[in-house]
């Protein structure tokens, strides 16, 4: 693929930190099998939610480029040797953002509500008992608690006050975390989704799941129909909504 994403040798690393793995590969899958939307959208304010190594918010910086020129990069995550090996991972592509370490968006909602057009989440989604939730070090990337719903359901309503009114938030889930009951909750405050990436490994079944809001009707067709060019073929079959109940509640647009 001629679109650029961060290159996995230069990744920081850190034992404490969760390294460039399979839902990492299939959320930056999906921004590329959207860039062009991403590119027609002309997000000024880009966020990643758990930045952990950096390879995501770095890749969507890379795939943006120049044609997105102007865009302001904000990444978070509670583990601060996360953002330490974030900013490394950023400077050895030649990409800045601006990194804090805190929890999701704490002491950031006043400053960014209603301002970020693109938000990336891969978030803790391992069904876990719920006492491992918050731990420090490594475990608070994947330990999602009872359904591995725990920090996603954190995150969904932080997320509705930060997005801008033409915002898209992506999101990885588990089968195992109700996608079709998530998105019905969305759908409750106003959003539409639809199935970017839908990838199966030998341990689980991984579904990246982009959100707008519904009453942003205009981007919705314009970006359906870039899209019906531009995605390949093989993303279009890997993002059956027939895999949920209820599949009715996913958009056919943006």
């Amino acid at each position: 693929m001629s679109f650029k994403m961060a290159q996995i040798s230069l990744v920081s690393r850190h034992r404490e930190v969760y390294e460039p793995c399979d839902d990492s590969f299939a959320l930056v899958d999906a921004l590329l099998a959207d860039r062009n939307n991403l590119l027609e959208h002309h997000p000024t304010l880009c966020m990643e939610v758990g930045c952990g190594s950096g390879y995501i918010i770095t890749s969507l910086a890379l795939m943006l480029g120049q044609k997105a020129a102007g865009v302001h990069y904000i990444a978070t995550d509670v583990n601060p040797h996360a953002v330490r090996v974030t900013n490394e991972t950023l400077e050895a592509h030649g990409v800045h953002a601006e990194l804090l370490a805190t929890d999701i968006a704490s002491g950031l909602e006043m400053r960014l509500a209603g301002l970020v057009d693109i938000m990336v989440v891969n978030p803790p989604y391992v069904p876990t008992p719920e006492d491992e939730v918050g731990r420090e070090g490594i475990a608070s990337a994947w330990a999602g608690g009872e359904n591995g719903r725990r920090v996603i359901d954190k995150i969904l309503p932080i997320a509705d006050t930060l997005l801008s009114d033409k915002g898209w938030l992506y999101m990885v889930m588990l089968t195992a975390n109700n996608p079709s009951e998530i998105c019905l909750q969305m759908r409750e405050k106003g959003y539409a989704a639809r199935i970017v990436i839908q990838r199966s490994t030998e341990e689980e079944s991984l579904h990246v799941i982009k959100f707008w809001r519904e009453f942003n009707t205009q981007s919705r067709s314009k970006e359906l129909m870039t899209a019906n060019k531009t995605v390949p073929a093989r993303v279009m079959q890997e993002s059956p909504v027939s895999q949920f109940p209820k599949s009715d509640i996913f958009s056919h647009g943006s």
